[in-house]
């Protein structure tokens, strides 16, 4: 398994279990992402992502995007797309 490095969290609202990612890399619906900070190394599945909320199958680099978390997320943490190869 390789990890591409796809964002940072810039803020995470516990009240929803929610993450703001900005993005470096693009990320679609159905990736697995690894979240990984001084508090925080996790694995899951994108099951939605947010634009201004409103719901997007993938987004580009250069976006904030919103990505609900399975565990608690922190700013600063980076996000990595992990790939088959």
């Amino acid at each position: 398994m390789a990890e591409e490095r796809v964002g940072k969290i810039t803020h995470y609202y516990t009240h929803l279990g929610v993450a703001a990612v900005d993005l470096s890399a693009p990320l679609k619906v159905g990736d697995t992402i690894h979240v990984k900070g001084h508090s925080s190394d996790f694995t899951q599945k994108v099951e939605s992502i947010q634009i201004e909320h409103g719901g997007v199958e993938e987004a580009g680099a250069g976006v904030s995007v919103g990505i609900k978390l399975k565990e608690h997320g922190r700013e600063h943490d980076e996000v990595y797309k992990v790939t088959e190869d």
